[in-house]
């Protein structure tokens, strides 16, 4: 099983799928805003197999209109991931 390389993958996922955006649609988003991203960038993120920077988590907070905060995982699914 591939590392985990961020924990805010899976909930960018369900916080784009609320807006009803495909991952294209969101990349885009991104791009409006200064971000040069692209759909199998995005698609990385959300499977946990890139890396988020600082300034990169701001940037999609700011696409999906949530904080920063609300993108991070409880600490039980934190520790739930830690034990697997």
């Amino acid at each position: 099983m591939p590392e985990c390389k961020n924990v805010v993958g899976e909930q960018v996922r369900v916080v784009r799928n609320q807006h009803g955006w495909s991952q294209a649609g969101f990349a885009a988003k991104c791009q409006l805003i200064g971000w040069d991203i692209d759909r199998g960038t995005v698609s990385k993120i959300e499977a946990g197999l890139r890396r988020v920077t600082d300034s990169e988590l701001y940037m999609l907070a700011a696409t999906l209109k949530v904080s920063v905060v609300s993108l991070f995982p409880t600490e039980e699914v934190v520790r739930k991931g830690l034990r697997n």
